[in-house]
Formats: structure tokens, C-alpha cells, sequence
């Protein structure tokens, strides 16, 4: 993340139809924006799946993600942010790409995921490495039927913390380290882990 004017970042795009584009990122504590490598692998990794897809990003921050997501051909990209700052540039950012197909709700994660629930195929999960919400929010997402078949999970967690233990169904197909952070790919190829 480049650092922009009046203390603000800025986030590039690495890949797809707004790469090369930057979007402001506000200067807020715990605000880290998944690195432009870590993407790379990741999307790569999502690559026969990211198209037409319904994605969420639960702890969007700066919308790395999900903005990553719908520039590579994501049908629905729905951001879910507790910060009101924070969500109002996530909207702008928004509609300065034309990113038409990404909605920005203003909610806490773990309060939201216990609301109705809509199936999404891919989940983005990088939230505040020093809250503890991974394995929570990974049971509250199998619990309450968020995940289609086949729906596929990023983790993302500081690289000296323990894999979480995963909601039965689920298996974890991908890991890796880069930096301070380990990230991983788990699918759900248990239909009934998804809808119980």
C-alpha cells in the first residue's frame, strides 16, 4: 500500500478489468490491506471459480478483496464494514471504479452473520488479527447456511497463530506464508455443513 496525500494509502489493483487502477485507504488503526502478493497467489488460486461468482467480503477494511474480486469478473461482491468512515469510502470507492456490483453494508460481522442468510460462493476472511473473530466468524458462516456447495473460504491470520479448526465439511486445499501472515483456501465440500 502506497501512502497518499493527508495521511491517507492508496490501494492498486493488481489484476482484471480496474488493474493499475488506486483507490484511496483510509488512515485508521488495524486497517492493513492485503498485500499486492498475497492477492496475487490468492486470485490465482480462485481464478476458475472468481467469475460470476457471489462473493463477501465479511471484514472489508480497505476492500482489497473484494474490490480484487469484482475487477476479475465477480457478479456480486457484497462488503461488510463496521467502521461508518470506513464504509462511506468503500461506497465512493465503489462507484469511482464503476464497480457496479459491489454493495457496502455498514454492520459488525459477527452480529450480521447471525441475521438471514444468502449462499455465497466465495468468502473473504481477514479480520482484526488481535479480536479472535476467525474461528467464530468460520462456525456463525457454516452455522447459519451463508455457504453454497463448493463455496470457497480465504483465511487469512498472523503467521504465528495456530490454523483455526474448521467447521466440520469444510477442508483446507491451499496454505501459505508471506511475511507476517499466513493465508489459506479451505472448500466446502460437505453440502449439509453448508445449509446446517
Amino acid at each position: 500500500m502506497r501512502r497518499g496525500p493527508k495521511g491517507a494509502g492508496q490501494l492498486r489493483i493488481i489484476g482484471g478489468r480496474f488493474r493499475g487502477r488506486s483507490i484511496p485507504v483510509p488512515e485508521q488503526p488495524g486497517l492493513r490491506p492485503t498485500a499486492d502478493r498475497v492477492r496475487e497467489t490468492l486470485f490465482n488460486w480462485l481464478q476458475p471459480v472468481i467469475a460470476g461468482s457471489s462473493c463477501l467480503d465479511l471484514f472489508a477494511g480497505s476492500g482489497a478483496l473484494g474490490f480484487e474480486a469484482a475487477s476479475r469478473g465477480a457478479a456480486e461482491v457484497l462488503m461488510i464494514e463496521r467502521s461508518e468512515s470506513v464504509a462511506r469510502l468503500l461506497q465512493a470507492n465503489a462507484l469511482t471504479l464503476g464497480a457496479s456490483q459491489v454493495q457496502v453494508r455498514r454492520a459488525d460481522a459477527m452480529r450480521w452473520l447471525t441475521g438471514a442468510a444468502k449462499l455465497f460462493d466465495v468468502v473473504f476472511l481477514d479480520p482484526p488479527f488481535d479480536k479472535g473473530l476467525l474461528a467464530p466468524s468460520c462456525a456463525l458462516l457454516s452455522r447459519h447456511g451463508w455457504l453454497a456447495p463448493g463455496a470457497m473460504i480465504y483465511l487469512e491470520a498472523p503467521q504465528n497463530e495456530e490454523a483455526p479448526c474448521l467447521p466440520e465439511g469444510w477442508t483446507l486445499i491451499r496454505e501459505k506464508r508471506a511475511g507476517r501472515v499466513r493465508f489459506a483456501l479451505a472448500v466446502v465440500y460437505d453440502e449439509g455443513a453448508a445449509t446446517s
